[in-house]
């Protein structure tokens, strides 16, 4: 599934202990309230949310005066039911519907209303990925909960070979009747889902695959066995030569410290470093995306202005924000007075005095 955006997805989030008035269809009903410490199960599905949003802190580039106010969104619990999986809400707004599961109540899909289907969050990032992979296989979705990377990888690519592993059945059905999946499936469209659990052995797994998307979450983190070695050694194996993997590995829990690199204070970028990090040459790339989310990529940094030159115009930027995990080496000088710092992909940064 996916993560870790805060409600509701279009860069606005609710205050963890905020209080939400629910009015109902009849004028004549008190308003009952629910916070994001409480279930919205009991919610019915015709409710109608009115609620204060609060805009998220902009960054220093984009703030302007009168960022940060407060305006009034309307939000309709269009479905909210409990599976053995998961707590399963999907509301509305006049531009989206948003998916919503466990008790974090986590934004874990979009799907947006009109024509523009870009989210301007790390789903956004998948959408890149058919372009630096072989173009003769198929791509899987691991964790593919309300689809709301394949309806962006499907835009872009739209003769894509796409197969979607979703846990949760029920997830799968509302996601038809809500978010639009359904029109992606063949026969018409070129999504196969899988309902299972991608990460346990299956006769599946002998499929070679070009790419694969990892966006797996539990109760608001990552999956534990994406921070295990042993995982990632596995799903490298499910790759053709040259296929990639790319992986939403969520956030950092502690605070960074100036010297160091943000990928290596996400357990899953470095349990993924230990197994794609091998030669003089490091096979695993980062970036964090907007927001909380921190992203990998398998194999080595792509040329970036070639990567950017082959996706929709929405996503050129987006890629150029790539990173290679550095491994330093140093070269010592025959003197031994003077030393070299080559960078993993062989640049020279011996003048460079700070790096992360």
């Amino acid at each position: 599934m996916a993560l870790v955006s805060r409600l509701p997805p279009t860069k606005f989030f609710l205050h963890d202990n905020a209080r939400i008035p629910i009015f109902s269809s009849s004028p004549n009903r008190t308003p009952n309230y629910f916070s994001r410490s409480k279930s919205v199960l009991n919610v019915p599905p015709t409710t109608i949310i009115s609620c204060a949003l609060q805009q998220g802190p902009a960054s220093s580039a984009s703030s302007s005066p009168g960022q940060g106010a407060s305006e009034e969104e309307e939000l309709r619990v269009v479905t909210a039911i409990q599976t053995s999986y998961n707590d399963i809400v999907i509301i509305e707004t006049r531009e989206y519907r948003a998916l919503l599961l466990d008790s974090t109540q986590n934004v874990h899909s979009i799907f947006n209303n009109g024509p523009d289907k870009w989210t301007g969050s790390y789903w956004d990032e998948f959408a890149a990925l058919p372009a630096i992979i072989p173009r003769d296989g198929p791509v899987a979705i691991l964790g593919l909960g309300g689809g709301t990377a394949a309806h962006l990888m499907l835009d872009a690519w739209p003769g894509l070979d796409l197969e979607g592993w979703e846990i949760d059945e029920v997830l799968i059905h509302k996601a038809r009747d809500y978010l639009g999946l359904s029109a992606l499936e063949r026969p018409a469209g070129r999504l196969e889902v899988k309902i299972g659990d991608a990460l346990s052995p299956s006769p599946e797994a002998s499929r070679r695959y070009a790419g694969i998307v990892v966006d797996l979450f539990g109760g608001g983190r990552v999956l534990p066995l994406l921070e295990e070695e042993e995982t990632w050694a596995e799903l490298k194996g499910r790759l053709m030569p040259g296929g990639r993997i790319m992986v939403n590995c969520g956030g950092i829990d502690i605070v960074r410290l100036s010297w160091a690199p943000a990928w290596e204070l996400n357990p899953t970028i470095r349990a993924m470093r230990a197994v794609f990090g091998g030669g003089s040459v490091a096979e695993l790339c980062w970036k964090k995306a907007e927001g909380y989310n921190y992203m990998a990529l398998t194999g080595p940094l792509p040329d970036l202005d070639e990567w950017a030159s082959l996706v929709p115009s929405q996503l050129r930027d987006n890629v150029r924000q790539w990173r290679c995990t550095w491994r330093w080496f140093v070269e010592i000088s025959s003197s031994s007075t003077n030393c070299t710092w080559i960078a993993c992909d062989g640049r020279d940064f011996s003048n460079r005095k700070k790096f992360i």
